[in-house]
């Protein structure tokens, strides 16, 4: 994995040199967002990750003329396992996308390489289409490829309302299907020999974004920002509901997750 990893950073890194030495307008120049996410749980597309904890995600973007690179990762505080080599920094994941706005339709494609420990890494090609209108609705699908294949689909719509000093209260919903390929990865809850195929799970957010400039007036305040949030992941179908209890780590059965953090942004 560790092989894997190098070769992802190597391949972040030049993509990056390449789009800073591609001849720009005017008015284009590189952008990057530094952040740290601290977080009550680790919850993916309705799986339960963490488990009475605090988990650290910090993350790195950095974006020219619509392309993106970025580095994110999982930092358990207190690791809810039975494998006693686990580290607690779990997941590593690489990200690279291209945006470009048609107007009315803002697209975006990507690939993703998760490189996890203790289990197969998982790579993804993903490609999404907004609308931008009214609660912006969003189409994503990823398609892995590697060792867990099977398609994930989401339709997502949310809202900003704007507030005062720049700050702003964000809300979201966003539900999600699954079709597997894999019985093994992704069983039917009902026949473990059948595939995963159908409406999984919904995730409700709100998050408010703050300016440090809201409460600070040096000039280096407008660099940073800090967004609290919580969240609420439930299940959309009965089958949803039973994979995500089979996932709930400790056997408590649990299918509804609700919990929230704050993020620290710098920008510039």
């Amino acid at each position: 994995m560790k092989n894997k990893m190098i070769i992802c950073t190597v391949s972040v890194i030049m993509v990056l040199l390449c789009a800073m030495n591609v001849p720009a307008e005017e008015e284009a120049r590189p952008s990057a967002d530094l952040s740290v996410s601290l977080l009550s749980a680790y919850i993916w597309r309705g799986q339960e990750l963490s488990k009475d904890s605090l988990v650290i995600q910090p993350s790195a973007t950095f974006s020219y003329k619509g392309f993106s690179a970025n580095i994110w990762a999982n930092y358990d505080t207190d690791l809810y396992s039975s494998i006693e080599d686990l580290d607690n920094l779990n997941e590593t994941d690489y990200t690279l996308s291209y945006e470009h706005d048609f107007g009315l339709v803002g697209t975006e494609i990507g690939y993703i390489y998760y490189a996890l420990d203790q289990v197969e890494d998982s790579q993804e090609f993903f490609a999404s289409a907004t609308l931008n209108t009214l609660l912006s609705p969003k189409f994503t699908i990823y398609r892995e490829f590697a060792h867990y294949p099977s398609t994930y689909m989401t339709l997502e719509v949310s809202h900003s309302f704007a507030m005062a000093h720049d700050i702003s209260l964000d809300v979201g919903l966003l539900g999600s299907a699954l079709f597997s390929d894999d019985s093994d990865a992704y069983p039917d809850p009902d026949d473990e020999k059948d595939e995963y195929s159908g409406l999984h799970h919904g995730k409700a957010s709100i998050s408010m974004y703050i300016p440090f400039t809201a409460f600070l007036h040096s000039p280096e305040a407008r660099y940073f920002s800090i967004t609290p949030e919580v969240d609420w992941v439930f299940p959309l179908s009965g089958d949803g509901s039973k994979d995500m209890a089979d996932r709930a780590l400790g056997n408590t059965r649990h299918n509804n997750f609700v919990y929230g953090g704050a993020t620290i942004s710098l920008s510039f």
